[in-house]
């Protein structure tokens, strides 16, 4: 039956699910219909996310027009130009990316509600603390920085077309974080399911070291344990299979969109590092006007704790996959049946086979590519300081052979 959602109190996949599925919905991200326990699609939700997409697509390629080709749009500084091409171009890509795979993703998401529906309604209830909070408070961090943006803007003076061009900009910027929220939610309730069936294991392992004497009575109860023991064996070795297909199909769907996000994030991190340096007064004092420094704050803020977020939840799913297999090899210490042996061993090359790794194209998400791109960043910023430094001393040099 469906059961009334609450905040913070999910019990099933759907009610966990409703603020992400909610604010999708209200984008126009959304085509699907629930029913009860299968998503299925809506002719008129999938009419207006297209026209919605074309919408987008118009105007992203207006814009850039107008930017480039037109002048229409000057900001009269290199680096701001190219800093909304690139933006305009990967969220002109996240966006027709995510349309067109719509399909997939419904395909996706019935699968993980199938998969899910096995774990208790517990289990929900600690994901619902983190993903409702998550979903929730990311929503008005990115709504609270697009307004700084809107009322703080010193570069250019706010028209009605200005403004217009940043509720736009905030539309894609929401699309983007919800893509990948969405990603984030879906690998959580796998982790999950990983817990579970390494929950299990150790359930059986505890089974298996509680043993009783040898006599008649006790070999009867041996007999019909170690039966059970592998009817549930090959159970958690079937889910197990499921789980990781359903880990590499939800790859293969969120790729191109997680992709180029972490490269949007990325840019406008060191972009915003670089505004920022280039305020710098002789070298020594930084500019803390509360404008300037409140939209560089909420800005590089935001994009940390989205990528971080994102490892985080890669790094914890990666690690909670790989334990299964110590506690396979835990229980295989624990049996001396050779029907159990040989079924634990099958169960662990399965794990073996299969790589339970979170990537994007070419790039595995653990805790290397964050270092990865924390070094790259504090590079660029320390080259940047240092040119800046040697310009002020050149020019400091200037000034004397002149005077």
């Amino acid at each position: 039956m469906r059961k009334k959602w609450q905040l913070f109190h999910a019990t099933d996949f759907l009610s966990l699910m409703h603020p992400c599925f909610s604010f999708c919905r209200i984008l126009g991200i959304f085509p699907y219909k629930i029913n009860i326990l299968t998503f299925e699609a809506s002719k008129p939700y999938y009419i207006m996310s297209s026209v919605i997409i074309c919408i987008c697509c118009i105007l992203n390629l207006a814009l850039i027009h107008d930017i480039f080709i037109s002048k229409v749009m000057n900001f009269e500084d290199v680096i701001e130009s190219l800093e909304t091409l690139a933006f305009y171009t990967i969220s002109g890509f996240v966006v027709s990316t995510t349309h067109v795979l719509s399909g997939s993703r419904m395909r996706l998401l019935q699968t993980i509600l199938e998969i899910s529906s096995k774990l208790p309604s517990e289990s929900y209830q600690k994901l619902s603390r983190l993903i409702h909070v998550k979903d929730i408070l990311g929503n008005i961090l990115l709504i609270v920085q697009s307004s700084m943006f809107v009322f703080n803007v010193q570069t250019f003076e706010l028209t009605y077309l200005n403004v217009l061009d940043v509720i736009f900009m905030m539309y894609l910027q929401l699309i983007m974080f919800q893509m990948t929220m969405l990603y984030i939610n879906c690998l959580c309730v796998l982790k999950s399911c990983f817990k579970r069936i390494n929950d299990n294991l150790v359930y059986m392992q505890k089974l298996l070291v509680k043993d009783i004497k040898p006599r008649v009575s006790g070999i009867i109860w041996h007999t019909q344990r170690n039966q059970f023991l592998l009817i549930e064996l090959k159970t958690l070795k079937k889910q197990h299979l499921i789980i990781s297909e359903t880990l590499q199909m939800m790859n293969i769907t969120f790729s191109p969109q997680l992709l180029a996000t972490i490269v949007m994030s990325l840019i406008e991190t060191t972009i915003e590092l670089y505004f920022y340096v280039v305020r710098w007064k002789d070298g020594v004092f930084i500019s803390l006007e509360w404008q300037f420094s409140g939209i560089f704050l909420a800005t590089t803020v935001f994009y940390t704790m989205k990528i971080t977020l994102l490892v985080w939840a890669c790094e914890t799913g990666k690690n909670q996959a790989q334990k299964i297999s110590t506690t396979i090899h835990d229980v295989l210490n624990s049996t001396s049946d050779e029907q159990i042996k040989n079924e634990l061993q099958l169960f662990s090359l399965q794990i073996l086979h299969r790589k339970n790794i979170f990537s994007i194209k070419a790039f595995t998400m653990d805790a290397s590519l964050l270092t990865a791109m924390v070094s790259s960043i504090t590079t660029y910023m320390l080259i940047i300081i240092q040119f800046f430094i040697m310009s002020h001393s050149c020019d400091e040099k200037s000034v004397i052979y002149t005077t």
